[in-house]
C-alpha cells in the first residue's frame, strides 16, 4: 500500500497557504471529496485508525519470564532435589518459579494494552462534507482532503488544516502538555512555528471547548501526530530494574560459588576413598543447603508488602519490581499541571489604585484573603471604587460556573473565568451580584478583538463591563479612578509596566474597565466600548503550585534526587512556578529554563550536557522528552516521569519508573506507566520513593541474613568430609527443614520491617551498587565460621557425652535455628541495634521467633515428626550451650556494628 503519509510528515503545513492545502489533496472546501474516490484514497492511505504493532505471542513471552539468572539458579536446585526424590523441595521451588512467571506474564500483557488505549482514543464521530453533503460518519472513515465541521464537546477525528473559525478553542493538554485551551485561526504561521503554538491546525484526540469550525484532512491513522506517539511508544527502550539487574549478577556469582564448593567436597571425598556416588550426592545436597530457596518468595512479598504501603500513600503499583526501582531513583521529570501544580487558575494578585494586592488561597476554593502588598493589611471590597469595579467586572464579565462535586468546588467553563469569580468571592460577592447587575446583551470574546464585553441595568442607568488583553484594553481606555473615585486621566504606561512585569513572573494577565451607558441602551456593539472605557483594574492569576509539594521537593533534594520539569507550557509560566517549589533555587539563571525548539539544534551528544545543567524544558514535543529520558540515562540516572496525557506516554514507557495521574490521566498514559497516583500530587511520588527504599533495604537485609546461614550449611557439609567424619551432622530433609522453616517464620518478618528514621537523607541508591560489599563479606565469613565452629563443636560434644546420633543431629539442627534467630534481631538495621530501632517496632519480628521456636520443638520432640526427620528430643543443658552460642552471634555482630559506627563518626 502506498504511504502518502511519509511525505505528508515532510510538509510543514501549517506554513502553506489553505487554497494549496487544497490542492494538494485534490479537495473541494464547499462540496468536499466525491464519494466515489474515498474507497481509493482509504486504499492509498489506510483506514484512520493506528496500526497495533505484532509483538512475540503469549507462549513466548510466558516462556521467556525464566530467561533470569535467579529462576536459573532455582530451576537447577529444583531438578537436584528431583534427583534426590526430596519431593516437597522440589514441589516448593518448582512453584516459586511458576508463579514469578505467571506474575511477570501478567504484568507484562497489562503493559502491551498500551497501545490498545491508544486506538481507543481516536475513536469517535465525524461530521464530513461529501458530494456537496454533509454527513456523520465513523472516524476511522475519515480520509486525507475530507472536509471536516466540529464544534464544541467534539473530540478531533484527525490532523487538520483550519478553514474557517469562529471563537474556536481546543484542549490539547493530552497532546502538547498545554494547560489552557488553545485559540484557533486560520492564520498561516512560519514552518518553524512549534506544535504547540500552530494555531492554525488541529490535532486528533484533541478536544473542542468552544467556538465552530470546518477544516480539511491532512493526515489520518498513523501518520497523524497522535500516531507518531504510538510508534516513539513502541520504539521505547523496555529496561531490567536496578534490582532485577543486581540479582543477575548476584546469582551468576552464587552460581560459581556453589558449584566450586561442590566440586571441591567431590574431590575430597574421593580422595578420603568415600566413593563417588556417595560424595557426588553429598555434593548435591551440599548444593541444595548452599542455595537460598526463600529468597524469591522474600522478594515477592517484599515487594507485596511495598506495593500495600504504597496504596495507602496514594500510589498504585502496576508492575511490581517498579517498587524497588522507587528507592534507586536519581531524578524525576515532572510534568507541571495537574502535578506540582493544581491544575486550578487562581487569582493571586491585582492592581488597582496604584497599590499591588495579593490574593491568598488556591484553586477554586473560596477561602482566602485580599492584602496589601506594602504593608500586609487585610482589606474588603470597600476599600475602593476601582477594587470594587475591577472585582465586579470579573464577576459578572464571566460565562462560567463555580459547582460543588462532593463538598469540593470545581468549575464549569473556562478556567479562567472560574478563578475570576473565586477572586470575587473572597472578596464577599456572590450571585446576588447577577441578581443586583441584570445582563441585557454579550459581546463574546473573539480571537481578533481579544476581549468579551457584557451589558447591565444599573439602578436607572446602563454600564459596560470590558476584560481581556493589556495591550487590547489600555488603548481602549482614556480614565482611571482616583481613591476617591474621581476619574482621571489614564496612565497607560504605568499600567503596561505593572502588567509586564506580572507576566515576566509567569502570570496570566487581564486587564478591567467599565462605560457608563444609557439607559436606553439595550445592544452592545463592538463601537459602543471602542474609545472611553474607565480602567480599574488588572487582575493576574497562575496555576499555582501545590502547598505540599514545596516541602516534598526540599525531600527530594536532601535525598540527592534531582528534579527536571518537562512540560508542554509556556517557559515564564514554567520557570516561575519552577522557582515557587524550589527546582529552581540558587542555580545559573542561563540553565534555568530551555525550550523545545532550541532543544532541536542539539544532537543526542550535546543533549545529554543540556539535559543535566538546565531544570525546566518548556514547550516540548513527545519525542523530545523521550529524548530527554534517555539523555539522563545514558548518563547512569534511574529516571523517573510523571504525566497524564497521550503525549506523555513514550517517557513514561522509557524511563525507568513511569508515573502516570490516576485522576486526569488518559488511558494511555496509565498503561504505559509503572505507577499511577490516585491524587496526581507530586509529593505522593516522593512518598513512594521513600517507600521504595524502605523496600530495597528489607530485600538486601534478608539477602544479608538468609545467606551466611546457606553457606554455613554447605560448609559443614565440607568440614565433616574433610575432616572424615563417620556421620555427617546434618542430613539433606534436615536442611530442608532448615532453609523453608526458618526463610518463613524469621526471614520473611523482615518485609514488614518499617523505613528507617533518615532514609530520605541518604544519596540515591548507586545502580552500580553491589547487593555482596564489604559488611556482606565480613558477616558472611564470621557468621558462616561461628555456625559452622558450632555444629561442629556441639555435635561431636553431644555424641561423646552419651547422646544419640539423632539427638546429635537435633543439636546441630538446632544451631542453625538459634542462631539465625539472634543474627535476625542484628539484621534489622545495617547499623542500628534493635534497641535503638525500638524492640517492638517490628513485631513480626517477635511473632515470627516464638513461631519458629514452637515448631522446633515439635521437631525434636513429637512423633511421628522428630521420626520422619530422624531426629529426638535434646537436654537442657544442651539448650543453654545453644543459647550461649546464639548470644555469641548476637554480641559479635552488636559489638561490629558498635565500631563501624564510631569509625564513620570519626571520617
Amino acid at each position: 500500500m502506498e504511504n502518502h503519509g511519509t511525505n505528508q510528515e515532510q510538509k510543514f503545513w501549517h506554513s502553506i497557504e489553505i487554497n494549496d492545502v487544497l490542492k494538494e489533496f485534490n479537495s473541494n472546501a464547499h462540496t468536499g471529496l466525491k464519494e466515489s474516490e474515498i474507497s481509493e484514497r482509504q486504499q492509498k492511505y489506510g483506514k484512520n485508525i493506528l496500526t497495533q504493532k505484532k509483538g512475540d505471542g503469549p507462549i513466548k513471552r510466558f516462556f521467556l519470564q525464566f530467561h533470569n539468572s535467579l529462576l536459573y539458579v532455582l530451576i537447577i536446585s529444583g531438578f537436584i532435589t528431583l534427583f534426590l526424590k526430596q519431593w516437597a523441595d522440589c514441589s516448593v521451588i518448582f512453584g516459586v518459579v511458576l508463579v514469578n512467571a505467571i506474575v511477570g506474564f501478567i504484568q507484562e500483557s497489562k503493559a502491551l494494552k498500551s497501545l490498545e488505549a491508544l486506538a481507543k482514543s481516536m475513536t469517535t464521530q465525524a461530521v464530513v462534507m461529501r458530494d456537496g453533503k454533509r454527513m456523520h460518519i465513523d472516524s476511522s472513515e475519515v480520509v486525507p482532503g475530507d472536509i471536516l465541521f466540529f464544534v464544541s464537546g467534539d473530540k478531533v477525528a484527525a490532523d487538520i488544516k483550519l478553514i474557517s473559525s469562529r471563537e474556536l478553542q481546543i484542549n490539547e493538554s493530552a497532546l502538547t502538555g498545554e494547560s489552557l485551551p488553545v485559540e484557533k485561526n486560520i492564520n498561516t504561521l512560519p514552518s518553524s512555528t512549534v506544535l504547540a503554538d500552530r494555531k492554525n491546525m488541529l490535532y486528533a484526540s484533541t478536544l473542542v471547548t468552544y467556538g465552530s469550525g470546518k477544516g480539511v484532512v491532512i493526515a489520518t491513522g498513523d501518520n497523524t501526530e497522535v500516531g507518531k506517539i504510538s510508534q516513539l511508544i513502541s520504539s521505547a527502550d523496555v529496561l531490567d530494574t536496578p534490582l532485577t539487574q543486581r540479582m543477575a549478577k548476584f546469582s551468576i556469582f552464587l552460581i560459581y560459588l556453589i558449584l566450586t564448593m561442590a566440586v571441591v567436597t567431590f574431590g575430597v571425598g574421593i580422595y578420603h576413598n568415600q566413593g563417588w556416588v556417595l560424595m557426588f550426592l553429598a555434593a548435591i545436597g551440599l548444593s541444595v543447603a548452599a542455595i537460598p530457596e526463600g529468597l524469591p518468595a522474600a522478594m515477592t512479598i517484599t515487594l507485596a508488602i511495598g506495593v500495600s504501603r504504597m496504596a495507602k500513600r496514594k500510589a498504585i503499583i502496576r508492575k511490581l519490581p517498579a517498587v524497588e526501582t522507587l528507592g534507586s531513583t536519581t531524578v524525576i521529570c515532572s510534568d507541571k499541571t495537574g502535578t506540582l501544580t493544581e491544575n486550578q487558575m487562581t487569582v493571586v494578585e491585582m492592581f488597582t489604585d496604584g497599590k499591588t494586592i495579593e490574593v491568598s488561597g488556591t484553586g477554586y476554593s473560596f477561602d482566602g484573603q485580599l492584602k496589601l502588598k506594602e504593608n500586609n493589611t487585610i482589606i474588603g471590597i470597600e476599600y475602593s471604587k476601582s477594587l470594587k469595579l475591577c472585582l465586579t467586572a470579573g464577576y459578572l464579565c464571566n460565562d462560567a460556573k463555580i459547582i460543588n462535586i462532593d463538598g469540593k468546588n470545581d468549575v464549569q467553563g473556562d478556567p479562567t473565568e472560574g478563578a475570576l469569580i473565586v477572586s470575587g468571592a473572597k472578596a464577599k460577592l456572590n450571585d446576588e451580584l447577577v441578581e443586583q447587575y441584570p445582563k441585557l446583551d454579550t459581546i463574546p470574546f473573539e480571537s481578533q478583538y481579544q476581549y468579551m464585553a457584557t451589558l447591565h441595568e444599573n439602578g436607572g442607568t446602563n454600564i459596560a463591563f470590558v476584560k481581556g488583553a493589556v495591550e487590547k484594553i489600555t488603548n481602549m481606555c482614556s480614565y482611571m479612578l482616583d481613591k476617591q473615585g474621581n476619574k482621571i486621566p489614564f496612565d497607560k504606561d504605568e499600567i503596561v509596566k505593572v502588567a509586564n512585569e506580572m507576566a515576566t513572573r509567569g502570570l496570566r494577565v487581564l486587564c478591567f474597565a467599565y462605560t457608563d451607558l444609557d439607559e436606553n441602551h439595550k445592544q452592545l456593539r463592538h463601537e459602543d466600548i471602542a474609545t472611553g472605557l474607565t480602567f480599574v483594574g488588572l487582575q493576574a492569576m497562575i496555576d499555582p503550585a501545590r502547598p505540599e509539594v514545596i516541602e516534598a521537593v526540599k525531600k527530594c533534594h536532601s535525598a540527592g534526587i534531582k528534579i527536571k520539569m518537562i512540560t508542554g507550557d509556556h517557559a515564564l509560566t514554567a520557570s516561575a512556578i519552577a522557582k515557587a517549589i524550589g527546582i529552581i533555587k540558587g542555580e545559573n539563571p542561563d540553565y534555568t529554563a530551555i525550550t523545545g525548539s532550541q532543544l532541536e539544534q542539539y544532537d543526542d551528544e550535546k543533549l545529554k550536557e543540556i539535559a543535566v545543567k538546565y531544570s525546566v524544558f518548556a514547550r516540548v514535543t513527545p519525542e523530545q522528552k523521550l529524548r530527554l529520558v534517555r539523555a539522563l540515562q545514558v548518563q547512569g540516572n534511574i529516571a523517573a516521569m510523571t504525566g497524564d496525557g497521550v503525549n506523555d506516554a513514550p517517557a513514561l514507557k522509557q524511563a525507568n519508573i513511569g508515573v502516570a495521574m490516576g485522576i486526569t490521566g488518559t488511558e494511555v498514559a496509565k498503561e504505559s506507566a509503572d505507577m499511577v497516583l490516585t491524587d496526581d500530587n507530586f509529593a505522593s511520588i516522593v512518598a513512594a520513593v521513600e517507600e521504595g527504599r524502605c523496600v530495597f533495604d528489607n530485600i538486601r537485609k534478608f539477602i544479608i541474613w538468609t545467606l551466611p546461614t546457606n553457606m554455613a550449611q554447605g560448609i559443614a557439609m565440607m568440614v565433616a568430609i574433610f575432616l572424615n567424619m563417620p556421620e555427617l551432622p546434618i542430613l539433606p530433609k534436615q536442611i530442608l527443614w532448615i532453609n523453608m522453616s526458618t526463610a518463613l517464620f524469621l526471614g520473611m518478618m523482615l518485609s514488614f520491617e518499617p523505613k528507617e528514621e533518615g532514609i530520605m537523607e541518604r544519596e540515591p541508591i548507586s545502580s552500580d551498587m553491589k547487593i555482596m560489599d564489604g559488611v556482606f563479606w565480613y558477616r558472611l565469613a564470621i557468621i558462616s565460621a561461628i555456625i559452622v565452629t558450632g555444629v561442629v563443636i556441639l555435635f561431636n560434644y553431644e555424641l561423646a557425652h552419651g547422646a544419640t546420633l539423632a539427638q546429635a543431629r537435633g543439636v546441630a539442627v538446632s544451631v542453625f535455628i538459634v542462631c539465625q534467630s539472634m543474627y535476625l534481631l542484628n539484621c534489622r538495621s545495617m547499623t542500628k541495634s534493635m534497641f535503638s530501632l525500638g524492640l517492638f517496632s517490628n513485631p513480626y519480628i517477635w511473632l515470627g521467633i516464638f513461631i519458629m521456636f514452637a515448631t522446633q520443638l515439635i521437631f525434636l520432640y513429637v512423633s511421628p515428626v522428630n521420626t520422619f526427620f530422624s531426629t529426638e528430643g535434646i537436654s537442657l543443658a544442651s539448650w543453654g550451650r545453644l543459647f550461649i552460642l546464639g548470644f555469641i552471634v548476637y554480641a559479635v555482630i552488636g559489638t561490629s556494628k558498635f565500631i563501624g559506627n564510631i569509625v564513620r563518626k570519626k571520617s
